[in-house]
């Protein structure tokens, strides 16, 4: 989940803002949760297009 459309009950705003301490409480540990949102989207591209490879080549092998 993505923390930039949700909206804090404390203080109304919006969480990716950060404006009281709940709300970056909540940023915090949403992007601790969340491994890939670390990654740019170019790197997850890169990762799929690895995984599609060692697929076809393990596809290719068995057949």
């Amino acid at each position: 989940m993505t923390y930039d459309r949700l909206v804090c009950a404390n203080c109304a705003a919006p969480v990716n803002e950060g404006r009281c301490p709940v709300c970056r409480a909540n940023r915090e540990r949403l992007q601790q949760d969340n491994f890939f949102a670390g990654l740019n989207p170019m790197a997850l591209i890169a990762l799929l297009a690895v995984l599609i490879a060692a697929v076809a080549l393990l596809a290719h092998q068995t057949a």
